[in-house]
């Protein structure tokens, strides 16, 4: 029986040995070289919401470099509004690929994601950060590269059109989308005349106001703007009630 014990005891003695010897001869992981970000150099897009599967672009980069046990390395994609030097860059997309394809709906969803505004030419700054470890404290991070990304927005498209319009019954306006409030909102000068709301630059879908009430009604009347001014329009075209809002409702404010 002491035989058995003194074997065990040995046996630990060397285990623990062996693995303080491992740990010795590892060696720290630190940062070596950032990833290069190669392509695209320059890009310029109107993403057409009627081809969300197609590609896009891709984003390629060389893989970087780190000293010590090798380990898994993440690769981030990054967003910032050009000229902010990455103060609040947005993570679009993560891989341990040395390359990202983003598809006309991908890169959609990335740019209205970082902040950028529908229906407006963005420059937008990409780069690679790399990291190591559970936490991600090492990293090192790429060169940029300005894209110039024209996004069309993740939620139905309602504007105004109208004699009361800056454009007349020629063109929409088109409203901005709150993703807080979920209602539709637009400050604009209006002259004397009337407009109505409709969806997706077509009258398939609009909205008017029989009763002049401030309910929308289905291919309703004009409503009319008998002052011209700034007004701030705000609308809930859902069939829902809204906080702030009824179903179906809207307001016209003088500024």
């Amino acid at each position: 029986m002491k035989n058995i014990i003194k074997f065990l005891i040995a046996l630990i003695s060397i285990s623990t040995i062996s693995c303080t010897d491992d740990v010795k001869d590892r060696e720290a992981v630190g940062a070596n070289s950032a990833p290069v970000l190669n392509s695209p150099s320059t890009l310029t897009l109107v993403l057409d919401k009627n081809n969300p599967n197609d590609l896009a672009t891709t984003i390629v980069w060389d893989y970087a470099a780190y000293n010590g046990t090798a380990t898994v390395v993440n690769y981030n994609v990054e967003f910032a509004a050009a000229g902010t030097h990455f103060a609040s860059p947005t993570v679009v997309a993560t891989t341990t690929n040395k390359f990202q394809n983003f598809s006309v709906d991908e890169l959609n969803t990335a740019a209205l994601n970082a902040g950028f505004a529908p229906f407006i030419p963005s420059s937008i700054e990409v780069r690679i950060k790399s990291t190591v470890g559970t936490t991600g404290s090492i990293s090192q991070v790429s060169n940029f590269h300005t894209m110039t990304i024209t996004p069309y927005p993740a939620w139905p498209n309602w504007g105004i059109i109208g004699d009361a319009t800056p454009t007349g019954w020629g063109s929409d306006t088109n409203m901005d989308y709150s993703l807080s409030t979920h209602l539709y909102s637009i400050t604009i000068h209006m002259n004397g005349g009337g407009y109505k709301f409709r969806l997706d630059d077509g009258w398939g879908v609009n909205f008017g106001d029989d009763g002049n009430d401030l309910s929308l009604d289905s291919n309703g009347a004009n409503i009319p703007i008998a002052v011209a001014g700034d007004y701030k329009i705000v609308a809930n075209f859902s069939s829902v009630d809204l906080p702030g809002m009824a179903a179906k409702h809207y307001t016209v404010t003088l500024q």
